[in-house]
């Protein structure tokens, strides 16, 4: 007798076999999706950190208020929603920290006008991010309190110390044209601030150019007289510099050092002997020092107009002139533009 497909052991055994089949795929679908999840989960933290921020910032001990963000860890703060940290790299002046800004030691520095112009025309990479406004009456000429020299015109001949290819070489500058004087007219001494102070003191000089603090230093022990400031003359701005991949790479960064550094500075100018007594300390001068240099200098970082660049290239021309620098240099070149 011929049986059925009904008859046969091998299809009653796969219909009675099969929800168990099932029901073994599906837990072991259910099991693969958990590891899945619980390896991805173990991962995540692996991964956050991976995506954390390093803000590192080139700073000198003259710049105030980098020194009192450091000291008060605001920055920190303000960064930490964004799972970014800081870490603050100080050197020595200028021309080091764009050094270490274009090996790539930092990301962010704080300089005068002078030193990104040597910078670009020695062919480094950086970008002008933001400035700080005009302080003109923050860099003069000096002269002894008992100096017979009365006006700038009156330094025809004499000897001025100041330091070469600096903010204040620009003040010199612009001041002897202001007065009728050329640079053949006077006799330069060309030293850092710390040896032109000395020949200041020892009579060695006439007159010296310098910038706060050094300058206030010597009004308050000294007596030291201005003879003529910036005002009027020069801007003398402040500039932030940013390596370009970093910047543009990471602009809610760079949007939280600029918000940090207005809220300080404004707290810093509307507490100028409290800031000045936090501030002292950490750059080893006396607090009535470290308040006058506070009074003549502005704190309000904004992003660079071309109005800024074009006075910086000002600078720039009048440094070939002199043959400080080696070739002539578009500023503009290195003026930061966010992408569209």
């Amino acid at each position: 007798m011929t049986s059925s497909l009904l008859d046969q052991p091998d299809f009653h055994t796969t219909r009675s076999t099969a929800p168990f089949m099932l029901r073994d795929l599906l837990v072991s679908v259910l099991l693969v999706m958990g590891l899945a999840i619980a390896v991805s989960l173990c991962l995540l933290p692996a991964a956050q950190a991976q995506e954390k921020t390093e803000l590192r910032i080139g700073y000198q001990k003259a710049a105030s208020l980098f020194v009192l963000q450091k000291n008060q860890g605001t920055l920190e703060k303000r960064l930490a929603p964004l799972n970014a940290t800081v870490k603050w790299v100080e050197f020595p002046a200028g021309p080091q920290l764009l050094e270490g800004l274009n090996l790539g030691a930092v990301d962010v520095g704080f300089v005068g006008e002078a030193p990104p112009i040597f910078a670009q025309a020695a062919g480094a990479r950086f970008a002008y991010i933001g400035y700080d406004p005009a302080a003109p009456e923050a860099e003069a000429i000096l002269v002894p309190k008992n100096s017979v020299i009365k006006s700038v015109a009156e330094l025809k001949g004499k000897k001025i110390a100041l330091n070469k290819g600096s903010n204040v070489h620009y003040l010199l500058v612009r001041l002897m044209e202001k007065n009728g004087l050329k640079p053949s007219d006077v006799q330069p001494v060309y030293l850092p601030p710390a040896d032109a102070r000395a020949a200041f003191e020892s009579g060695h000089v006439d007159a010296w150019v310098i910038w706060d603090p050094f300058a206030a230093a010597a009004e308050k022990a000294i007596a030291a007289r201005v003879l003529a400031d910036g005002k009027g003359v020069v801007n003398n701005y402040q500039y932030y510099l940013g390596e370009r991949g970093f910047v543009a790479k990471n602009p809610k960064v760079i949007q939280a050092l600029f918000d940090d550094s207005v809220a300080q500075g404004a707290w810093l100018k509307a507490n100028l002997k409290k800031a000045a007594a936090l501030i002292a300390p950490l750059q080893n001068l006396p607090v009535d020092v470290v308040e006058l240099s506070l009074q003549r200098y502005q704190f309000n970082v904004r992003p660079v107009p071309d109005s800024v660049i074009a006075e910086q290239q000002k600078l720039a021309d009048t440094f070939f002139d002199l043959k400080l620098i080696p070739k002539a240099i578009a500023v503009r070149d290195a003026a930061f533009k966010a992408a569209p």
